[in-house]
């Protein structure tokens, strides 16, 4: 099986990104965005999609977290798309439920060519730590926007807003992992009565 890999940087008066992804990893992370719950949240995706993913960003930390939390949200998007290349072959859709302890999240995706983001998701608190947990919802946008996926992130359950992040981030990694995982009866094939995805 050849490597579905891609490189993207992009570089704004607000921030400088720079992502590797190779969606046929082994969960590996280099991560170095200054942004602590985010490379915690960001390793998770990797570990449970089992995504080679290496991140480098600057970004105006000093006004606040957003446009860097944002543009890395778009980079990764970019790179899935282009690591993804034509679809062919691939399972296209995903789906996972994770519990943490107390707390229970769905996703479920579709590699569809089409962006859309249903998010559902209520945090006890509007911090973890220093990070904004708006946050959560602007990088999921910034990454549907630009993988060019349709995605429903729902928290079914929990008291912990670190767990229910947390179970977040890892349904999301476990359904993308499902969705470009080849399937070997498609051989080849486009996952679309269209012929186009």
């Amino acid at each position: 099986m050849s490597k579905r890999n891609a490189k993207i940087k992009r570089v704004t008066k607000e921030t400088q990104i720079e992502v590797s992804l190779g969606l046929d990893g082994q969960g590996g992370t280099v991560l170095d965005i200054n942004i602590p719950f985010l490379e915690h949240m960001l390793e998770q995706v990797a570990r449970h999609g089992m995504f080679d993913l290496t991140i480098k960003a600057k970004g105006d930390l000093e006004i606040d977290a957003h446009h860097t939390v944002e543009d890395v949200g778009i980079t990764l998007g970019q790179a899935f798309t282009k690591a993804l290349g034509d679809k062919k072959g691939i399972r296209r859709y995903g789906h996972s439920y994770v519990p943490l302890d107390e707390a229970l999240s769905r996703v479920v995706l579709d590699c569809s060519g089409r962006p859309g983001l249903e998010y559902s998701a209520q945090y006890p608190r509007a911090r973890i730590g220093e990070f904004d947990v708006d946050l959560i919802y602007e990088f999921f946008q910034g990454f549907v926007n630009h993988a060019m996926v349709t995605v429903h992130i729902e928290n079914l359950s929990g008291r912990n807003a670190h767990h229910i992040a947390e179970t977040i981030f890892k349904a999301f990694g476990r359904a993308l992992r499902m969705a470009v995982e080849l399937d070997p009866r498609m051989k080849g094939k486009l996952p679309s009565t269209k012929g186009k995805l």
